[in-house]
């Protein structure tokens, strides 16, 4: 699926690979990413006044972080499904009216990042930057100087949209704990999408046809099977976090989940009323 890291930032594919190849994106920067999966196929599980019911009394911008945006093509969709931004209109409609969401949007490939930086239709508010989120030099002095422009230690909801894979296929199960931790830890809310289990196995199938290495950690992973649940059980049981909701599914059998924050570290106080 979209964009994530190794130990150092590797071309996203290489010579006599067509880029147009799955296999050729081990760290699942696909070139064309929005093809397999259509942006449409999220956001229309998410309700639209999502904000409104998370954040009822907020009287400063909202700030959202999305690792792995790939070309920013989801990226640009929640932030106009969010905001109740229709694609032929160029203000807000009503029920939305008085949001202000910026996005902090990141992913490992270079080349996906300048895509989105040239195309994207809201760049006052949504920023995309090349980052390993993995490389904690790297993404500390970034995050936080993104953050202090607004005053802000944390952010008020991140998206990890089909990500946690190629986390775990390139770091191992120690890596994917480390990075769930650190979303935990810089997220007041964060909607994740796991990919299931088959998508470990076909990812290794790819990059097997290619006559490539496996990845490092896949055979491994003590982690494993229900991807869904057992990154519920991390964020829960490790990570200071509880599961607010599930949104369904998409038509390619992943989870939209859910989860808010229970730590003393994120600054603002939580809604009175539940966010159901």
């Amino acid at each position: 699926a979209r964009a994530w890291p190794g130990d150092k930032m590797a071309a996203p594919t290489s010579e006599g690979v067509p880029a147009s190849e799955p296999g050729a994106a081990p760290y699942g920067n696909f070139p064309n990413y929005s093809r397999f999966h259509p942006p449409e196929g999220r956001v229309r599980l998410l309700p639209s006044e999502l904000l409104r019911r998370l954040f009822p009394a907020a009287d400063r911008p909202l700030l959202g972080l999305d690792v792995g945006c790939n070309s920013g093509e989801l990226s640009v969709a929640l932030y106009r499904h969010l905001l109740g931004l229709q694609e032929s209109k160029g203000s807000l409609d009503q029920p939305a009216a008085g949001r202000d969401l910026r996005l902090l949007c990141c992913d490992i490939d270079p080349v996906l990042i300048e895509r989105a930086q040239e195309s994207s239709p809201f760049p006052a508010s949504i920023s995309f930057i090349n980052l390993d989120i993995m490389d904690s030099n790297s993404r500390e002095p970034l995050l936080s100087s993104y953050l202090s422009r607004f005053g802000r230690s944390t952010f008020d909801i991140g998206f990890c949209m089909s990500v946690t894979m190629w986390i775990h296929l390139n770091h191992g199960d120690s890596g994917l704990l480390e990075f769930l931790a650190f979303l935990a830890s810089l997220c007041r809310y964060l909607l994740i999408e796991p990919q299931p289990w088959k998508c470990y196995r076909a990812a290794a199938r790819r990059l097997r046809k290619l006559g490539r290495n496996d990845f490092d950690h896949f055979r491994s992973l003590a982690i494993n099977g229900d991807m869904a649940e057992r990154i519920t059980q991390i964020l829960t049981r490790d990570c200071a976090m509880e599961l607010v909701c599930c949104f369904g599914s998409t038509s390619w059998d992943r989870s939209l989940l859910l989860f808010k924050s229970n730590g003393s570290k994120h600054e603002d106080r939580e809604p009175s009323e539940q966010e159901q």
